[in-house]
C-alpha cells in the first residue's frame, strides 16, 4: 500500500512536472487491463471528459478490505487513476473515506499543471471510489459475520 506521504515524496525526486507528466503515464502503462465486463455505466466516471471505470474488488485475503481496478483512454488521467488505485486499495471502507487527497493533490500542484477539466475530472474518479467504497461497507462488514 502506498500513502499519500510517499506520493509527494516520489514526485520531490523529480525535478520538473515533465518528469512527473512521465511518471504518471508510465503508472497508467503499468495498470492492468480492465475486463470488460467490469465497463459497466455503474463502474464509469461521469463528470470526467475522458472514459473512465473503476471498480471496487474484496481483497481475497482479507474480506474487511477492498481493492480497485480501473482503466482510462487517456494517458495522464489513467497515471492519476493508477495512483488512486494505488492510494485506496488494502484499506477499510472507513479508511478509504478517510483518506485525505485534497491535501495530496494540493502538494503535487495538480491544479496547476492540468486543465481545469482534467482536473474536475480526478475529483470525480475520488468521489466514484469513496462513494463504491461506502456501498460495499455492508456487504464486507456482512463477509464477515
Amino acid at each position: 500500500m502506498l500513502t499519500p506521504e510517499e506520493v509527494i515524496e516520489n514526485f520531490e525526486f523529480l525535478d520538473d512536472w515533465e518528469a512527473r507528466y512521465a511518471y504518471l503515464v508510465e503508472l497508467g502503462e503499468a495498470l492492468p487491463a480492465l475486463d470488460d465486463t467490469l465497463r459497466t455505466e455503474e463502474n464509469r466516471v461521469k463528470g470526467c471528459m475522458s472514459q473512465v471505470w473503476v471498480c471496487p474488488v474484496t481483497d481475497p485475503a482479507d474480506q474487511s478490505r477492498l481493492n480497485f481496478v480501473g482503466d482510462c483512454d487517456t494517458a495522464i488521467i489513467k497515471g492519476v487513476l493508477a495512483l488512486l488505485i494505488e492510494l485506496m486499495s488494502g484499506h477499510t471502507p472507513d479508511e478509504i473515506e478517510a483518506l485525505d487527497l485534497d491535501h495530496l493533490f494540493d502538494e503535487l500542484k495538480l491544479a496547476e499543471h492540468l486543465s481545469p477539466n482534467r482536473h474536475f475530472g480526478i475529483y470525480s474518479v475520488v468521489e466514484l471510489m469513496k462513494a463504491q467504497a461506502k456501498v460495499a461497507r455492508p456487504q464486507t462488514r456482512a463477509a464477515l459475520s
